[in-house]
């Protein structure tokens, strides 16, 4: 599924692809939401993309280092993690995230933005904010 939404992708076609797992939490929530991926333009720190992690999968993770060709992953629900590409594993960037009630929602607005940039330094933390919103929302390990 995800080889045919790359080839989409790569001829310009916009494509929702349901995700999953908790490892975008809290701005992405895997199985119930999607995400909707467009063509990379040129892909900058702070944007969520689908890439070729580590010469082994897929994920769907923010960058949050490039260097030359070189790319650093994150997921915002990842305490410690990262994942290496190179800027040509990037295979599409999430332009907006769909909610349980199919609306979608802007990922790069300024809120978006800041909330971003605000939760990476929040890293020392997560761990414990991220079990309180587990516990709200209800989301079993």
């Amino acid at each position: 599924m995800i080889e045919e939404a790359i080839r989409l992708v790569d001829e310009g076609v916009s494509v929702t692809l349901p995700v999953k797992g908790w490892s975008m939490l809290p701005f992405i929530i895997g199985g119930r939401e999607s995400v909707i991926l467009q063509k990379p333009v040129s892909p900058k720190v702070g944007d969520v993309v689908l890439a070729w992690a580590d010469g082994c999968r897929y994920v769907v993770h923010r960058i949050i280092c490039i260097e030359g060709d070189r790319v650093t992953l994150m997921g915002d629900g990842n305490l410690v993690g990262t994942e290496r590409c190179t800027l040509s594993d990037i295979k599409a960037t999430v332009s907006h995230v769909v909610d349980a009630n199919d609306r979608p929602h802007e990922i790069d607005n300024w809120w978006r933005q800041q909330a971003a940039k605000l939760w990476f330094w929040l890293r020392p933390v997560r761990r414990y904010i991220l079990a309180i919103y587990r516990r709200i929302e209800g989301l079993k390990y």
